[in-house]
């Protein structure tokens, strides 16, 4: 039977770890900055707010952060969702109960499948560092080859222990990994770093899990709802790769963004901008999109039809200053979008600069009860964001 593979996102690792007797923070997983505002205070208010995307290398990108109060949280909860890890979208944040910690640890089981068993990995060199140590300094890793039928005891749980150099009253934690393993039919576990924390406690700071997705039909507990959950993000991170691709293709300067009001404006520096004041009235943006300075209207029909096809999208703000590219090119462009593509999204447009009168007119001759027109950049973003609301 081919192997199938089954990743799971740390709070999942996490839950496995804590029903199997492996300490782990108390954390809770939200997906609004408000939600990871209210979560610090029931827990504690310092906190650490972690990206929850099935990648390595969140810290390295930025999403793992400190938060010293139920504030700070929020805040660093809106920076985090909606990153690009590795091709990954943040969709949700754990927002976790800060450990004092003395020392990182690196322990693991994994399977060998040229040997068929497993193997025990350990270090006493844990942390976002672990692939240099195992690539420069493979002697500080240990790997220590686990019979199947004779598992991890007492004896050789202490053997993998003193193998990586960890501490001996972290062999009761190996154990309890091992079970976890065996328990829920894991291809991978893994914890890094485990920690001993300054009062000597083994914690579990993250987890990876991988699970034998053959195993399960001897897994009844694999209910599908946590599938289901996690599917929905995946089927957002295949949406945001398409409509990046068809950007690409048609030489769009387009990011997908984790919001509701898709974004449209012409130049780097007005489009930074108008998300911003979308974000100040409360909204969430839906992407960056930059037609240039010298768009034509051929570029702003296919812009348009880009942000409308976004599935999250709910209102859409064109924001246009007029200089190479006139506004009338932009409203004739508008207008020949909607020619091909059913509007059924609110369209909010403010046009401003060279030809704008011209623009506005264009529009006004449209007659479309779905088109609004704004005078100001704030304006515009305000009616947006309640037309997205």
């Amino acid at each position: 039977m081919r192997e199938r593979a089954m990743d799971l996102y740390e709070h999942q690792a996490r839950e496995l770890l804590d029903h199997g007797g492996v300490l782990v923070p108390r954390a809770e997983v939200v997906d609004s900055p408000e939600a990871a505002r209210a979560a610090a205070e029931r827990l504690g208010g310092r906190v650490v707010i972690k990206a929850q995307v099935k990648t390595g290398g969140r810290g390295k990108a930025g999403g793992v952060k400190r938060a010293e109060d139920p504030a700070a949280a929020e805040l660093t909860a809106r920076r985090i969702l909606g990153m690009d890890i590795k091709g990954h979208t943040v969709h949700r944040v754990m927002v976790a109960e800060p450990v004092e910690v003395e020392r990182e640890l690196y322990l693991g089981f994994t399977l060998d499948r040229a040997a068929g068993r497993f193997l025990a990995i350990a270090s006493a060199e844990g942390g976002m560092e672990i692939e240099e140590v195992a690539a420069h300094r493979p002697e500080a890793v240990a790997r220590i080859a686990i019979d199947p039928a004779e598992g991890v005891t007492g004896a050789k749980a202490a053997e993998i222990a003193a193998a990586g150099h960890l501490p001996p009253e972290t062999a009761g934690t190996i154990r309890r990994l091992w079970t976890v393993l065996t328990t829920h039919d894991a291809l991978l576990v893994e914890v890094n770093p485990l920690v001993v924390t300054r009062d000597g406690a083994i914690v579990a700071l993250d987890g990876k899990v991988t699970l034998d997705d053959n195993a399960r039909f001897r897994q009844p507990s694999w209910d599908g709802s946590a599938d289901r959950t996690e599917a929905r993000a995946d089927d957002r991170d295949r949406t945001r790769e398409s409509l990046e691709a068809r950007a690409a293709a048609a030489g769009l300067g387009y990011v997908k963004l984790d919001g509701q009001v898709g974004v449209i404006g012409n130049g780097a520096g007005l489009v930074m901008s108008t998300l911003d004041v979308v974000a100040g009235c409360g909204a969430r943006p839906a992407d960056f999109l930059d037609i240039g300075g010298g768009a034509s209207a051929r570029v702003m029909a296919d812009g348009l039809s880009l942000v409308l096809d976004d599935p999250d999208v709910r209102s859409v703000l064109v924001n246009v200053f007029g200089g190479i590219t006139a506004c009338d090119a932009v409203a004739d462009g508008i207008v020949r979008a909607l020619d091909t593509v059913t509007l059924t999204k609110p369209l909010v447009v403010r046009l401003d600069g060279n030809n704008a009168a011209r623009g506005r007119a264009i529009l006004g001759q449209l007659a479309h009860p779905l088109v609004h027109q704004a005078d100001t950049m704030d304006g515009a973003a305000a009616r947006a964001a309640e037309l997205a609301a």
